[in-house]
């Protein structure tokens, strides 16, 4: 079985989309991003659809949103690698920080592992439904939509606010009195009579005489 894959592998090149259609067809669930999967339950379901049995799943906590709860279901899922001999290392503290790189690659090997076991052929008796019942949060995981896209800051995008017909009132009030007492200025400064020229006639004429 397919348990150490290089990263030029072929399985590292499956898009984001072909990935989301294994995981929703073959669990029944809905997700719309890999890193929704990042609480490791859907990876132990995913060994648990392939090797029917092995995954205890009343373990399995669906609900999890704490990074503690999350690293339990890794530790479920490390036992279950531990029995079926898979030496391929958990980078747990990457996967529950929901970094979408991290998530994709690791789903992009265990897709590829899943598909080296029967052929990648989920038994027809296998009911995802079913097995999820007995774990945390298990019957609302298929009904679950894709989470209410939010600002950087965690709130929605605040929407802008309308200009308000008072201030702009306010504003051409301010305006019309700002170019009022501009015209007032100029009007009195054309008003004043020029300085006298200085009296360069007179200088002239002294200096004749002397």
């Amino acid at each position: 079985m397919a348990t150490k894959i290089g990263m030029m592998d072929a399985a590292y090149f499956v898009g984001r989309s072909e990935i989301l259609a294994w995981i929703n067809s073959t669990l029944q669930l809905n997700l719309s991003k890999v890193e929704e999967a990042c609480s490791g339950a859907v990876h132990c379901q995913l060994l648990d659809a392939v090797h029917p049995g092995m995954v205890p799943m009343h373990k399995v906590n669906f609900d999890a949103k704490s990074e503690y709860e999350m690293i339990q279901n890794y530790k479920v899922l490390q036992d279950v690698f531990n029995k079926l001999k898979i030496t391929k290392h958990i980078e747990v503290s990457k996967l529950v920080k929901g970094r979408p790189l991290d998530n994709l690659e690791f789903m992009q090997w265990l897709k590829r592992y899943c598909d080296s076991v029967n052929g990648g052929l989920v038994s027809h008796s296998y009911n995802p439904i079913e097995r999820r019942e007995g774990s945390k949060g298990g019957k609302e995981a298929g009904k679950k939509g894709p989470p209410a896209h939010t600002s950087a800051k965690g709130g929605a995008a605040a929407a802008p606010r309308p200009q308000s017909h008072h201030g702009g009132a306010r504003r051409n009030e301010l305006s019309s009195s700002v170019n009022s007492s501009s015209s007032s200025t100029l009007s009195v400064k054309a008003s004043r009579p020029p300085p006298p020229a200085p009296a360069y006639e007179e200088q002239v004429i002294t200096k004749k005489k002397k």
